[in-house]
């Protein structure tokens, strides 16, 4: 079971990025009846999101060498990287970049930035499942 559990972390980040950025967000923006309703809701998702993120995340890093030893779990070792750099993503974006769009300051371009970033994210999140549900 605690074999498995690197891969379930990993299905539960994609897939939570994959839902709100690809599905949930998008259609507020459809069904909502204006868009300002529309940013506010998605701006309280994406900071539910980055919680996710972080959660799943810490657990990653906490569970990728087993107790007591030094070197980490191969899966780790090619995973680390992605883990780190979608944790700094998503608090980069919730703290940085989030603050930016809800205060409408400059809004084009800042909106521009986090949408790249949760990209890169997405695809942090998807290497790492794609990583620790390799062979072992």
């Amino acid at each position: 079971m605690l074999s498995r559990l690197p891969a379930l972390l990993a299905a539960l980040w994609w897939g939570s990025l994959t839902t709100v950025g690809l599905l949930v967000v998008p259609l507020l923006f459809v069904h909502l009846p204006t868009p300002a309703l529309a940013g506010g809701m998605a701006a309280r998702l994406f900071a539910a999101q980055t919680w996710v993120t972080v959660a799943c995340c810490v657990l990653l890093l906490l569970i990728s060498r087993p107790k007591g030893e030094v070197a980490q779990y191969p899966w780790a070792q090619a995973a680390m990287v992605f883990i780190i750099g979608g944790l700094l993503l998503a608090l980069l974006s919730q703290f940085g970049v989030a603050p930016r769009i809800v205060a409408r300051e400059n809004l084009r371009v800042w909106h521009a930035v986090g949408s790249g970033m949760y990209l890169v994210q997405w695809l942090c999140a998807g290497i790492t499942l794609w990583i620790t549900t390799g062979r072992r």
